[in-house]
């Protein structure tokens, strides 16, 4: 039993990953877009020279990278799976794959499966264009890439089931888009990703903290921004268990959600 979900599942990460990149809307608004983005900042504003703190003042580029980190890990489960699944309900593939021996856990396992080979493979390749093309100084201390790991793997993980959650919200495919992204891009206006964390108001800012974004913005400034920045967050500090504490209670919120929301075409699953 357990090979056999094994083996649905790794196949079913192939099907949906190429499923993915062959659709070009969703490689534009969930692949590409952060790199799109970097790339306007970097341009738009690095007439500005460098900002931040007294000693530690770095490009726009380099500002902007950790947010962009974080706005692919957003997109690439919450509104990617969030539209994908509801499209799904919508023009009768799940009804279709109902009929077939493919288990909901095998199902999952590809959708879950297919946003971290995606969001890896994005991550790893924003870095690469940051630091080659954009001339970004990438840390070197060991300590600062195991944080990037595991805020990495909590957030595209709690990400990925928030989406599924939040695919039952639209009452059709054609609607998913239009429910979709505004929550996205306005998670992202609020979350530190395309406006700089403290020039947001307190009561945004604690607004803000409610949702994970906020703290998968704040992990990741933590590994790329230098010692200093860290004086304009919130509390004044990173705050690193904070982060691992509210993305791992939106885990288990999506975990629950996604089982409560989520329906399977047939009754024996």
């Amino acid at each position: 039993m357990t090979t056999n979900l094994m083996t649905q599942g790794a196949s079913r990460i192939g099907v949906e990953t190429k499923t993915y990149f062959r659709a070009a809307d969703t490689l534009f608004f969930t692949f590409l877009f952060p790199f799109v983005m970097l790339a306007i900042f970097s341009a738009a504003f690095s007439a500005s020279g460098e900002v931040g703190p007294p000693g530690a003042e770095i490009s726009i580029a380099a500002l902007y990278l950790p947010a962009m980190l974080a706005a692919g890990i957003f997109l690439s489960g919450v509104q990617n799976l969030a539209i994908d699944i509801a499209l799904e309900k919508s023009n009768g593939t799940l009804k279709r794959l109902g009929g077939t021996p493919l288990s909901p856990i095998g199902y999952f396992a590809g959708k879950i499966g297919q946003v971290f080979v995606t969001g890896t493979l994005q991550a790893g390749l924003l870095i690469l264009a940051g630091w080659l093309v954009l001339g970004i100084e990438l840390p070197t201390e060991p300590e600062k890439w195991l944080t990037f790991a595991w805020v990495f793997v909590l957030g595209l993980t709690t990400c990925a089931l928030l989406g599924i959650a939040l695919s039952a919200l639209p009452r059709s495919g054609k609607s998913a888009a239009a429910v979709v992204i505004p929550i996205g891009l306005i998670l992202q206006f609020i979350s530190g990703v395309y406006l700089q964390w403290n020039m947001l108001p307190d009561w945004l800012q604690n607004f803000a903290s409610l949702f994970p974004l906020k703290w998968i913005a704040q992990g990741m400034r933590s590994v790329f921004l230098p010692e200093g920045w860290e004086a304009l967050e919130q509390n004044g500090s990173w705050n690193l268990p904070g982060v691992a504490i509210a993305l791992g209670i939106w885990l288990v919120v999506g975990f629950v959600l996604s089982r409560l929301t989520f329906r399977w075409i047939r009754r024996d699953a």
